[in-house]
Formats: structure tokens, C-alpha cells, sequence
């Protein structure tokens, strides 16, 4: 079984069911079948073949959908790319992930005609509309029009039969390729057993059903999205709540309008609607769990938030490199803030030293995974992927450490930590104690070189309050950290930088730092 072939079951079965809504449309799930069976055929038609590699940049839509599915049905392999990376960052990704076709919105074309050049080997680029207006005329003095292909052609270009390809569990499905927060993105390999499994396990896990809908707003090229709100949904019979971007105001008013049953969100998302003024607990009342996932949530707005608005809120773990998912806290037992929960179904998590040893509970070190959704490996990096799955197991470069219950819990990223004057400082601890503080919104500690410790804490502060001193500040984690953990610098910014998916961009941090020196 993969993806593609259990929406058609469920189509099959529950054909005038929700599928998703998209600005106030509804799709069945006969309807979104229909047009990835039309869309995968046309595929074939324009000479795309099992194994081919797909490239998605069409950001939230329903064409991400029918892409994605579109593409795997005909046994291509997707590329999703984060729409508004630069050219550069595009070219590399459809170079090195050996792209032959691209789909896109209209709205990115003069993009796609700015690095064309430099991507010489891709032979179709299939055009979405972000409005009416098509791309006829317009766009008809581009130097790539004669590689353009709207959906639409490409769609009624398709018989509408369901033709499944020959897929075996091991073929690659999707290429994720990773930030690139410490060098060029490596794209992790999944195939289609990686994300089926996942997807399977997190819905059976999240206990989603066909009465759930789903509120869409992580971004869908992201891993997060790709498993926990799009695929699990999917694959339950659930209904999806597409959001073409996050904005606080449209959650509140998606939930109340459809009576939405799940939101799955990053912290800063969860900081955002905590934030947010006009919302409410009863636009949230048929919330009956909220996911938070891609970095920590900090206790402190975790409790806020659930206070707020009467709402449980979830926290799991995963990395792109296992589809993502390996941790969720459970919603059968009791629940540890601060925790990212236990092993899921059918994945093991382990805390190991530096020789892979297990460490006992309560002791740091590495975490490492091991499952049926963890990837094959990083396409073309043997080296790499060498060095990421030791015997079965993924070394994911996080510290954790896990307790007497099983438990676990994430200290920080293994490359993250600071070590001032010897002694280990985890920045997650530092960020949570000035979370804490009433007049900080955001917080963020990075180490820098210093000629006697080796290195120093500098802390990035978003605060509500103009008349906040670092003296303040200073004082203030003097009362709840020891001597060596407090930091040395506060630097007061208006927000801090972040990715699309809302992780705080350290290296950004950093430049900061030596452009203000």
C-alpha cells in the first residue's frame, strides 16, 4: 500500500466526502481522485516516466496536492521547494536533485525565467494560476514559454482512469532537502514505505478519524505539514483546512466557521495566536487537540496557551530525515510539559553516547531512531549518509535525555550547545528561563568566542516592555540560573529571524553579532 493508492480506496468508499477546502471551496474526495488520476496520465503524456524527479513549488494550494499525488500515482519522485527561496537556492535544489519538470504559480515566472539558464535540463514547467487571469499573452515574451504547460492543459490532457505504476516499497517517493542552516541542503531520500508508515502511524497515534478537519496552515513543502497535516489527514478520510499562509486572524475564524477539530503548529505560531488579541477560547471550542512540533515549545507558553483557550496542546518530535515523525506525547496517559512524548508506533528512540552506547535514564546524550520511516539515505552524499545511519539507527545530532517513564526530552541541538569555562551550557535551558519572564515574547541564545571561558552567552530578546534594561534582564537570571549560564550580552531586536517554518535562525544571529561589532 502507498499514499497515492489509498486516497483512490477511500474515494471509492467515501466519494462525496470533504477532501479539503480551499478559500471556501470544497473538494470531494471523488473530485481531488479524479484530478490526480487526469493529472498523473498527463504526466505520462508529456514523457514522464517511473523514477523522474518532480519539482513542487506552488506553496498551499490543492495543486500542491494534486501534484504530489499526481506525481507519485505516475511514479515520478517530488521535490518540494519552498517558494520563496531565492533563485540561487531554487537552482541548486532542481540541479542537484536532477529535476526534469516543474510545477509553479504564475506569480513565479519571472523567477523561473531568471534562472532558466542555469537549469538547462528541465523540460516542462507546468504553470498553476494564483487568480483567473491564465498565463495566455502575458507571459507569451518569456524566453521559457515554449517549456510552459498551464495545469489545466496538462489535467484535461489526462484520461481520468486510475493507473497505478508499479511502485515497490523501497523507490524513493520524495526528496526533502534540508535548510541548509550549516551548509548547502542535503536532500534526504524517503520512499514511499518512509511516508506511508508515518503518515499511518501518526494518524492511528493522533487517533484521526473521518470526522476530523484538519486546519492546513504549516507550510506543505515542509516535512511537518507533509505527514501530520496533509497525508495522515488524507489517508483517514479526514478533511483538510487549506491556509494559503498562516495568519492568526484566519485560524480563529477557519475553527469557528467549520468547527475545526485539530491545528498543528510550530511555537512561533503558538506564540502568534497566544499574542493575538481578538481571539478567543470560543472560536477554539471544537479543538479537541493541537499539535506542536518543528522546535520547542517553551513550558511556559504551552501552559499559557492552554489556559487561554481551554485547548490541549501536543508536543512531538521528528526530523525530515525519519517522514518526520518518532515522538508524540500520548493522549491516553498523562501528559509532561516539556516533554516531546513517547516512542510512536512502531519507531524506537534511544539516548546514546559516543560510543552508541544507551546512557541510563536522566543522562544526555545523542538521540537516535530507528523505524520503518527512516530515509535511505542523502541522494548522492554516500559519505553523508554513511555518517547519519549507523546499523539501522539515525543520529539526528540532538541531545536528549530520557526518563524513568520513557520519556523524552530535548536539550538541544547537539551543535548548538556552548561550553563556557568547561562546563555545558544547553541554550533550550537558558530560553526557557527568560520564556518565563513576563515582558519577553522571544528569546533566542547563541554562544560567541571569549579569550577566558572559550565562549560566552549572548541572548536575542523580543520584549513589550520599552523601558526592559539588560540590567533588568541580568537580575533577573541571576534568580534562576547559576552564575556561569547567564548571559553576558542582551541584544533587544524588534523579532527575531526565522525560516518559513518559524525556527529561529541562529547562523542569522551570528551575522547579526559581527555586523553590529
Amino acid at each position: 500500500m502507498n499514499l497515492s493508492q489509498r486516497l483512490h480506496e477511500t474515494a471509492l468508499v467515501s466519494a462525496d466526502k470533504t477532501a479539503y477546502i480551499f478559500m471556501d471551496q470544497k473538494a470531494s474526495y471523488r473530485e481531488l481522485d479524479m484530478a490526480v488520476s487526469k493529472f498523473s496520465n498527463g504526466l505520462k503524456k508529456l514523457g514522464i516516466k517511473k523514477g523522474d524527479h518532480i519539482a513542487l513549488i506552488v506553496g498551499n494550494t490543492p495543486h500542491f496536492i494534486i501534484g504530489l499525488y499526481g506525481a507519485l500515482r505516475a511514479g515520478a519522485t517530488v521535490i518540494p521547494i519552498n517558494p520563496i527561496y531565492t533563485p540561487d537556492e531554487i537552482g541548486f535544489i532542481i540541479n542537484n536533485g536532477d529535476v526534469k519538470l516543474v510545477v509553479t504559480l504564475d506569480v513565479l515566472l519571472p523567477l523561473m525565467e531568471g534562472i532558466d539558464r542555469l537549469i538547462p535540463q528541465v523540460e516542462n514547467i507546468i504553470v498553476c494560476p494564483t487568480s483567473n487571469s491564465g498565463i495566455e499573452g502575458e507571459h507569451q515574451s518569456l524566453h521559457i514559454y515554449p517549456k510552459l504547460k498551464t495545469i489545466t492543459f496538462v489535467i484535461e490532457s489526462g484520461e481520468a482512469v486510475y493507473e497505478e505504476t508499479v511502485i515497490e516499497d523501497d523507490d524513493t517517493a520524495v526528496i526533502l532537502y534540508t535548510s541548509g542552516t550549516t551548509g548547502k541542503p542535503k536532500g534526504a531520500m524517503l520512499t514511499h514505505k518512509n511516508l506511508y508508515s508515518n503518515a499511518s502511524d501518526v494518524g492511528s497515534y493522533l487517533k484521526m478519524n473521518e470526522s476530523d478537519y484538519v486546519i492546513t496552515a504549516l507550510p506543505m513543502f515542509h516535512v511537518f505539514c507533509l505527514t501530520v497535516v496533509l497525508n495522515a489527514p488524507l489517508l483517514t478520510g479526514a478533511a483538510l483546512l487549506i491556509m494559503p499562509k498562516f495568519s492568526p486572524k484566519e485560524v480563529f475564524h477557519l475553527a469557528k466557521k467549520y468547527s475545526a477539530t485539530v491545528f498543528a503548529g510550530v511555537p512561533t505560531m503558538y506564540n502568534f495566536l497566544y499574542q493575538y488579541p481578538d481571539g478567543t477560547a470560543e472560536d477554539l471550542k471544537s479543538l479537541r487537540l493541537c499539535i506542536s512540533g518543528g522546535a520547542s515549545l517553551p513550558v511556559s507558553l504551552l501552559k499559557a496557551f492552554e489556559q487561554k483557550f481551554g485547548v490541549l496542546v501536543s508536543e512531538g518530535y521528528g526530523l525530515s530525515e525519519a517522514s518526520p515523525v518518532t515522538c508524540f506525547n500520548p493522549l491516553d496517559r498523562p501528559r509532561k510539559p516539556g516533554s516531546i512524548g513517547m516512542n510512536i508506533l512502531n519507531v524506537q528512540n534511544r539516548v546514546v553516547n559516543e560510543l552508541g552506547e544507551e546512557v541510563p535514564a536522566g543522562q544526555v546524550g545523542e538521540l537516535i531512531v530507528k523505524g520503518p520511516n527512516v530515509m535511505k539515505g542523502y541522494y548522492k552524499l554516500p559519505e553523508e549518509t554513511a555518517a547519519a545511519l549507523k546499523d539501522g539507527w539515525l543520529y539526528t545530532g540532538d541531545l536528549a535525555r530520557m526518563d524513568e517513564d520513557g520519556y523524552f526530552y530535548i536539550v538541544d541541538r547537539k551543535k548548538d550547545m556552548i561550553i563556557v569555562g568547561g562546563y555545558n551550557v544547553y541554550p533550550r535551558e537558558v530560553e526557557e528561563v527568560l520564556f518565563a519572564h513576563p515582558n519577553i515574547i522571544e528569546a533566542a541564545v547563541i554562544g560567541v568566542p571569549d579569550p577566558n571561558l572559550g565562549e560566552a552567552i549572548h541572548a536575542f530578546v523580543v520584549s513589550n516592555l520599552d523601558t526592559l534594561t539588560a540590567e533588568d534582564l541580568t537580575r533577573y537570571c541571576q534568580e534562576h540560573l547559576a552564575k556561569y549560564k547567564v548571559p553576558s550580552v542582551f541584544d533587544f531586536l524588534e523579532e527575531l529571524p526565522k525560516n518559513t517554518t518559524g525556527k529561529i535562525l541562529r547562523r542569522s544571529l551570528k551575522n547579526h553579532i559581527s555586523q553590529t561589532i
